[in-house]
């Protein structure tokens, strides 16, 4: 008998993160909680990333009460968040005493699962939050951020897992923030994995980005992998995940069926649909809808480039975006190819943007790019 295909759904974190930079409220999420974890997902990623920084940096709620309040709604489905590593969940590196009590406190607080990555595949940065998290309870999944330069390789990878694993870790990550893994790059990579670590589960993060998305799924179940991140198609496809509904009917019939019913997305999708809507028009933001090709140059993960748009406009620039993305793959070749995603996003980012705005490359450089490179 086939391996069932599972799904780790992202609409309360990554699929509101990546379309409408994280503003969703918790008020938003709860009146279909109960319907989320009817469901039967392998886990509901709802915490970590960009939600705390967001949570009281532009919607006034307590992260650590919303995470309990999520907890005590959602009783059947493991509950996943996101975490870099040594930085937690801010933008630089703290002491193993702080990774100990913030791995204590989400697990206390709710969380079910940690998945942990590092900006730079470096699993010294990685080492200390799986050992606490394990040592408090949570299943680890450590993700590896894919990305594509000449040093990037599916044997560079590998490495890096091996390393992983034997820290201890429960599963494994394939994180393509960018959207940038073709299917045939995703079938040899996920087949690599599962014929050098056997039954270790391994996961699929990609975003839609680059209009590949669900391709390279596709492509990786046949490769043998065991969960794929989606979103519920309000907050699907453009920058964010593949539609969980569309993956459904992908599956369906195949090896590979999800075995999820598709009637109970009726009133989930009207209520993210209305949701949507409602961000949008508070924050003054347009949703990302665009599926962009060309960011397989460009590199940048789904929700920067939203990001980065809103705040070139918020400057008078929004005229400059391809501008800045065209600088971006340039100062990152020059940082030494260093994958895209927090913090190293934002460090490449706000280079590029000062470049662009100064006329004149690396005229002012801040700290940030400075510790990188050392």
């Amino acid at each position: 008998m086939a391996k069932k295909l599972r799904i780790c759904e992202t609409v309360l974190r990554d699929g509101h993160q990546s379309i409408l930079a994280t503003r969703m409220r918790y008020e938003q999420m709860e009146p279909v909680l109960g319907l989320l974890d009817e469901i039967g997902y392998e886990a509901l990623e709802c915490w970590g990333g960009a939600t705390y920084d967001s949570c009281l940096r532009f919607l006034n709620e307590d992260p650590w009460e919303r995470l309990r309040k999520l907890k005590s709604n959602l009783k059947n489905t493991p509950l996943q968040m996101l975490l870099r590593g040594q930085n937690l969940l801010g933008y630089k590196h703290y002491s193993d005493d702080v990774v100990e009590a913030f791995c204590n406190a989400a697990v206390k607080n709710g969380i079910d699962r940690i998945r942990i990555f590092d900006a730079l595949n470096d699993p010294r940065n990685m080492e200390a939050a799986i050992k606490y998290s394990k040592k408090a309870g949570a299943h680890v999944q450590s993700a590896m951020v894919y990305t594509i330069s000449p040093v990037h390789t599916t044997e560079s990878f590998l490495k890096v897992a091996e390393t992983l694993v034997e820290m201890g870790t429960d599963s494994l990550c394939i994180k393509d923030m960018s959207g940038l893994l073709g299917p045939a790059d995703a079938y040899d990579l996920v087949s690599t994995f599962k014929k050098r670590f056997g039954e270790l589960p391994i996961d699929l993060h990609s975003h839609f980005t680059c209009g590949l998305a669900s391709t390279t799924y596709w492509e990786a179940a046949k490769a043998g992998v065991d969960i794929i991140d989606t979103a519920i198609s309000p907050f699907a496809h453009a920058t964010s995940q593949p539609a969980t509904e569309t993956m459904i009917e992908m599956f369906k019939g195949t090896e590979w069926d999800l075995g999820l019913d598709l009637d109970k997305y009726i009133p989930l999708v009207d209520h993210f649909r209305k949701v949507k809507q409602q961000i949008a028009e508070e924050f003054n933001l347009k949703p990302a809808s665009d599926v962009i090709p060309a960011v397989r140059r460009y590199q940048i993960p789904g929700g920067m480039l939203s990001n980065t748009q809103n705040q070139l406009n918020e400057m008078g620039m929004g005229d400059r975006f391809f501008d800045v993305m065209d600088e971006m793959p340039r100062v990152r070749e020059d940082l030494g190819y260093p994958p895209l995603v927090t913090p190293t996003s934002q460090i490449v980012g706000t280079m590029a943007m000062m470049n662009v705005m100064m006329g004149d490359r690396y005229k002012m450089v801040p700290n940030e790019v400075k510790d990188l490179v050392r």
